[in-house]
C-alpha cells in the first residue's frame, strides 16, 4: 500500500474531523475566489467603461469629477462649457482631429436614476467593451427630430418597470441635490440590452428636446453669456490665426471632411430651427450649455492631429481635455485596488487560521496514533515514513479544503450576481476563471507542510518500544 493510500485511510478513520478541517480550509478559499473574480469582473467594468471614446472635453475642474460625472454619471457636472464651443468640434477648428464628437448634458434624474441629455449618435456611432455596438432589447433609438424621446438603459428600465411609449417627467437638481423642477414629458422609444456598463443604469434624452424644456427657457444673464462667450471666441480666434494652433491640427493635409460629414449633430441641431408654432420653444443657441463633450480622435487618419488635439485645448484657459481610461485607472488602483488588498489580506489569514487548525487536528490524532505509528515502525517503516504520511495527510486536507473552496467561491459568485447586477450594473458570471487561483495550488501545499510539519516530528520521534509496551 503506497503513502497516499495510509494517508486517505487514515482520513477516513477520523472523517468527521478531517471534514471540519476541510470545510474550514474550504470557506477561506472560497473568501479568496469570491474576492479575485469579483474584483477582476469590476476592475474590468469600470476601465470599459470608459471605452468607445479617447477623450472627454470639458470645463476646468477636477478631472476626476468631471469621469464620475461623464462615464459613470455620479455627482454634477465640474461646470458648463457653451454650445458654441462643441461646433468646433463638428464644423470649426478640431475638425481635422476628430472622427466623432457627441455633445452631453447631466445633472437631471427620474425616480432616483440618471437622466443624459445627448443626440442619437450616442447610440449609433459610439461603442462599448471592445467595440461592442449597442443594440436594442425592445424598440429603437431616438430620432433627432423628435425632440422628446427618450431611451432607457437595461437596468433602469427593469428597476423602473418601463415600457416603450411610457412617459417620463425628468427632474432637474440643484446644488443641495434636491429636486428643482420638472421639465415636459419624454417618452420612452427603446430599451438597449444590458452592456455591463454605467449605461445601463441611465436614461437618455433627446439633447434638443432637453433644450427646449421650459426649465431650460431661462438662460444665464445676458452680461454672463456675452462675458463666457467672447472670452471662448478670443480663445479661438487666437487658435485660427497663423501662428496659432490650427496649422498643427491641419499638419497632415486632412480637410476634416469625413470626421463632419454624417455627423447627426448637423441633423440634431438643424430640425429645431422652425419658426411658427416652434418658435416659442426656440431657445438661442449662444444660451444653451454642455456638461461635456466625447470625442473619438482620428487617430488612423490623421494622427499627428489627434494626438495634438488634447495638448491644444489644455492649453486653452477655459476648457480641458482628459484621456478617461487614465483616470478611471488611477481611481481605480488608487481606491478599489487598496480595497482588494485588504479583502485579500484578511482572506488569506483566514486560510492561515484554517491551516492551524490542521494542526491542531493532527497534533490532537497523535495520542490515539502512537500505537499505529509504532506498528508501523516495527514492520519495517522508517522515520522518514512515518513522517511524509503525516505530511501527506496534511496536504491532502489542504487540497481537499481549497477545491472545495473553489467550488464554494464560484457558487457564492452566482447567488451574489443578480445582487451585484442589482446594485452596481455590473455582470458577473459564476465561471469567470481567474488565472490567479492557480497560485492556490502551490501555495496550500506549501501552508500544509508548515502546518503538518509539527505533527509529522511527533511522529518521527515516536517511540516505539514505549508505545508497543504501554498499549493494552
Amino acid at each position: 500500500m503506497n503513502l497516499w493510500k495510509i494517508a486517505w485511510r487514515s482520513m477516513q478513520q477520523r472523517a468527521v474531523a478531517s471534514w471540519l478541517t476541510a470545510i474550514s480550509v474550504g470557506l477561506g478559499v472560497a473568501l479568496i475566489v469570491a474576492v479575485l473574480v469579483i474584483h477582476q469582473v469590476v476592475d474590468r467594468s469600470f476601465r470599459r467603461g470608459a471605452q468607445g471614446y479617447d477623450l472627454i472635453v470639458g470645463a476646468k475642474g477636477s478631472a476626476l469629477q468631471l469621469v464620475l460625472d461623464t462615464v459613470f454619471y455620479l455627482g454634477q457636472p465640474v461646470d458648463l462649457i457653451p454650445y458654441s464651443y462643441y461646433r468646433e468640434f463638428t464644423e470649426g477648428r478640431f475638425v481635422p482631429a476628430v472622427r466623432v464628437a457627441i455633445p452631453i448634458c447631466t445633472g437631471h434624474s427620474y425616480k432616483g436614476f440618471r437622466c443624459v441629455a445627448t443626440i442619437p449618435d450616442m447610440f449609433e456611432r459610439l461603442t462599448y467593451l471592445d467595440n461592442r455596438e449597442f443594440k436594442f432589447r425592445e424598440g429603437r433609438n431616438f430620432y433627432a427630430e423628435n425632440y422628446f424621446e427618450a431611451v432607457a438603459g437595461y437596468t433602469a428600465a427593469r428597476k423602473l418597470k418601463l415600457q416603450v411609449g411610457q412617459e417620463i417627467r425628468p427632474s432637474g437638481y440643484g446644488e443641495v441635490g434636491k429636486s428643482q423642477h420638472e421639465d415636459e414629458a419624454f417618452v420612452i422609444v427603446g430599451i438597449l440590452e444590458p452592456t455591463g456598463t454605467p449605461v445601463d443604469r441611465a436614461i437618455f434624452l433627446n439633447l434638443e428636446g432637453f433644450f427646449r424644456c421650459k426649465a431650460h427657457q431661462m438662460g444665464p444673464s445676458s452680461e454672463e453669456r456675452m462675458l463666457r462667450e467672447s472670452e471662448f471666441r478670443v480663445v479661438a480666434t487666437s487658435a485660427e490665426s497663423p501662428e496659432g494652433h490650427s496649422s498643427v491640427l491641419a499638419g497632415n493635409g486632412a480637410t476634416g471632411g469625413s470626421a463632419s460629414e454624417g455627423t447627426p449633430s448637423q441633423e440634431s441641431h438643424e430640425a429645431p430651427r422652425h419658426e411658427g408654432e416652434d418658435h416659442a420653444h426656440e431657445h438661442a443657441e449662444d444660451e444653451r450649455r454642455l456638461s461635456a463633450i466625447l470625442v473619438v480622435s482620428e487617430l488612423e487618419s490623421n494622427p499627428q492631429s489627434a494626438m495634438a488635439l488634447p495638448r491644444i485645448i489644455n492649453e486653452e484657459p477655459y476648457a480641458q481635455a482628459i484621456a478617461p481610461a487614465q483616470v478611471v485607472a488611477e481611481l481605480f488602483d488608487g481606491i478599489v485596488g487598496n480595497v482588494q488588498k485588504v479583502l485579500l489580506i484578511l482572506a488569506v489569514l483566514v486560510v492561515i487560521v484554517a491551516g492551524i487548525g490542521i494542526t491542531v487536528s493532527i497534533y490532537n490524532s497523535m495520542s490515539e496514533r502512537r500505537h499505529e505509528i509504532a506498528i508501523m515502525r516495527a514492520l519495517g517503516a522508517s522515520r522518514g515514513t512515518v513522517m511524509a504520511v503525516i505530511l501527506l495527510e496534511s496536504i491532502l486536507l489542504s487540497l481537499g479544503g481549497g477545491l472545495l473552496g473553489v467550488v464554494m467561491g464560484h457558487t457564492l459568485v452566482g447567488a451574489l450576481s443578480p445582487a451585484i447586477a442589482e446594485y452596481t450594473g455590473v455582470i458577473v458570471h459564476p465561471l469567470d476563471f481567474q488565472l490567479a487561483e492557480l497560485i492556490l495550488i502551490p501555495g496550500l501545499i506549501a501552508l500544509a507542510t508548515a502546518v503538518g510539519y509539527l505533527p509529522a516530528l511527533m511522529a518521527y520521534r515516536t517511540d516505539v518500544a514505549k508505545c508497543l509496551i504501554a498499549a493494552p
